[in-house]
């Protein structure tokens, strides 16, 4: 905090004592020494204010003399009068300097709580990234292993199918249309665990392959769910960083899963643009609209989706405009 220069205070005295002065000793301003004593006892030192309180003293003593008061049949008026003054500067200072002490330790222990609050959130948001990060990693293996294990292995199944189905046919056996069914139903099974595992796994998604994915993403959701799906670059988005990428594929992703699991839409639009700095990313549907909803009552894809934005510092707003539908808007400006 500032301190009060001491010889302003001192200075303050003086001038109170000459008001004093030409006052005449029959108007005491004694009350008036209090506002350089108080301001020494907050700003400066107990040890300053009571020597100021002194000179207070000694100042209002020399204003009244000189005034014209004098006391002439004994001297102990003037003692008592001046320890009584004194004594009451004192007790100010003393209230002073216990509610600065008050003051100080209050601030001090504000300043550790803050501290501590900001440790702790610090930790929270070093932890939460780690456990998305974590997520991520488990959602990559999980599709590396879908593509590269499970589909290989469906794979072979549908291919000895068809060599059972072959050897069956050569011998006009009636299994042989079975084993049919059988090949195509695994074949199946592989598309779709080749479409789960791209689902889990984008292509890589820095420089050009965000908006790559944004398209995959596109097709997919249209060859699932048969709801019309498009995707728009009016601008290139180019980002270098693969973690905000991530989190943006992932916005895109749950903004299209919740529009199809709870807007009924006929038709989805991902839009994607990039212009001086700043992404936008929106996902528009044409479904029943978004509730107004309490933020306790929202789902864990709103959560999620709005931990995500915070996780990179963009801005996520969702509304149901005027002629219907939802509209998620993620916005980021920074160095991409």
């Amino acid at each position: 905090m500032l301190r009060w220069p001491r010889t302003s205070t001192v200075c303050l005295v003086l001038v109170v004592g000459g008001v004093d002065y030409l006052t005449n000793f029959g108007l005491s301003l004694s009350v008036f020494y209090l506002l350089a004593i108080g301001i020494a006892a907050w700003f400066v030192s107990r040890g300053f204010a009571i020597g100021l309180s002194v000179l207070s003293v000694i100042v209002w003593l020399g204003a009244q003399y000189a005034a014209g008061a004098r006391y002439y049949y004994s001297i102990v008026p003037t003692i008592w009068n001046s320890v009584i003054l004194l004594v009451s500067y004192l007790v100010v200072v003393w209230l002073l300097r216990s509610l600065r002490a008050l003051h100080d330790e209050l601030e001090a222990r504000v300043r550790q709580r803050t501290a501590a609050l900001i440790e702790e959130a610090t930790e929270r948001d070093r932890l939460e990234k780690e456990v998305l990060n974590i997520g991520e990693r488990e959602r990559q293996r999980i599709g590396h292993d879908l593509h590269d294990s499970l589909c290989q292995h469906l794979t072979a199944a549908a291919l000895a199918g068809q060599v059972l189905q072959e050897k069956l046919g050569a011998k006009l056996l009636p299994e042989a249309t079975d084993a049919s069914s059988l090949v195509q139903l695994v074949e199946q099974a592989v598309e779709d665990t080749r479409q789960l595992a791209r689902g889990l796994v984008p292509i890589e998604l820095t420089g050009e392959g965000l908006m790559d994915s944004l398209r995959e993403l596109a097709v997919m959701t249209e060859e699932r769910s048969k709801i019309h799906c498009d995707f728009i670059c009016e601008k290139s988005a180019l980002i270098n960083d693969s973690a905000i990428a991530t989190h943006l594929y992932r916005i895109a992703q749950e903004a299209v899963n919740n529009a199809i699991k709870h807007a009924k839409p006929s038709h989805i639009v991902i839009r994607i643009s990039g212009s001086h700095g700043q992404i936008e990313l929106v996902v528009r549907d044409d479904g029943v609209g978004f509730p107004p909803v309490p933020p306790k009552n929202r789902g864990m894809g709103m959560w999620i989706m709005n931990h995500r934005a915070g996780m990179i510092g963009a801005s996520l707003v969702v509304r149901s405009p005027v002629e219907g539908g939802t509209v998620v808007s993620c916005s980021l400006r920074g160095n991409l």
